[in-house]
């Protein structure tokens, strides 16, 4: 089958790999729609720090954000599962631990990530294996590009939740990118007053989001930062209101400083945020009710022979962030 391969900092290709063969307990999924993303970006520069601590290492087939069709079961798996519509948690835990029999497999020490750690392929392929256990049935109104769109939404669901906002309540999100950008139409869905702030924030504003360069002067119930900026977690301890909820779901390059002392006496919840896990189904239901509709946020759906053009060029932060990859697509995305 083909898939795209990252060997190197900027160096990735479409190759013919063997297919995979669905191990006890596994699905084959035959891949409709991919996303990529920051994480994608850092492993094709080089610059995810997993690359660094043993976590991960080259060659590697990313891609985390999927939706497809189970066309192979493994040993143990009920038929139930063939030729159904699935999308998947990116994090596999061991599944014996005490972090995943308490329900936090995406803590598991020893957990697998699909495209990202300790060598699981991603969705950046015609198909992919995944554990059952890690499957979420997507209903017939979940197409393919929300359905690619389940795992960042459950991340972004994951720090609403955190951040308890709903009718009445004003919410501030810092960084207007994918995950910014889904948590403040999830809080939207809820009745919450929402506010992003970013250095470029048109396209936000074209979906009808309160956008500022600047932190406007307003009281704020809680504060997501799904930023990569360093000085911003600070700076969310510092704008939320006393008794306040702060949720960390960006993540800087290098430390980031904040203040305990006013964490205590403003009397805050703070809340980090990691995988999402505990947020797909969620997800699944709001995007097939309707209540939330991310299909604005993908730019173009290309094919794997122009990921690596699109992992180069970056994202242009006035445009729709997110790109999607159709792994039977084998046309010129410049000639479309």
């Amino acid at each position: 089958m083909r898939a795209f391969v990252i060997t190197g900092p900027f160096q990735g290709e479409v190759v013919d790999v063997e297919p995979p063969v669905p191990g006890p307990g596994e699905v084959i999924v035959r891949v409709e729609r991919a996303g990529i993303c920051g994480t994608d970006a850092e492993f094709f520069t080089g610059e995810m720090a997993y690359l660094h601590d043993g976590q991960a290492r080259y060659p590697l087939r990313i891609g985390h954000e999927w939706c497809g069709v189970v066309t192979a079961l493994g040993a143990g798996v009920s038929r139930e599962w063939l030729g159904r519509r699935v999308t998947g948690d990116t994090m596999l835990g061991c599944q014996t631990c005490h972090r995943c029999l308490s329900g936090r497999q995406h803590l598991c020490a020893d957990r697998f990530e699909i495209g990202i750690r300790y060598g699981r392929p991603g969705a950046l392929a015609e198909f992919l294996p995944v554990p059952v256990f890690a499957l979420h049935v997507l209903p017939d109104e979940v197409g393919p590009t929300l359905g690619a769109l389940v795992e960042p939404g459950g991340n972004a669901l994951r720090a609403v939740r955190a951040a308890q906002v709903g009718a009445g309540d004003r919410l501030l999100i810092l960084g207007p990118g994918t995950i910014g950008l889904l948590a403040a139409m999830f809080a939207a869905a809820e009745g919450a007053e929402v506010h992003l702030l970013g250095l470029s924030t048109g396209f936000a504003r074209s979906l009808g989001f309160a956008c500022h360069t600047e932190v406007p002067d307003l009281p704020f119930d809680a504060v997501i930062d799904a930023s990569n900026a360093a000085r911003l977690p600070a700076l969310a301890v510092e704008r939320v209101e006393p008794g306040g909820r702060v949720v960390f779901i960006g993540l800087a390059g290098e430390p980031s400083l904040v203040d305990t002392r006013v964490i205590a006496l403003k009397d805050l919840r703070v809340t980090g945020v990691l995988s999402a896990s505990g947020g797909l189904a969620g997800a699944i239901e709001r995007y097939a009710s309707g209540a939330v509709d991310p299909a604005p946020l993908v730019a173009a759906t290309i094919g794997l022979d122009d990921v690596a053009g699109a992992l180069t060029a970056g994202r242009d932060p006035d445009q729709p962030p997110k790109i999607h990859i159709d792994p039977s697509d084998q046309t010129d995305w410049e000639s479309t």
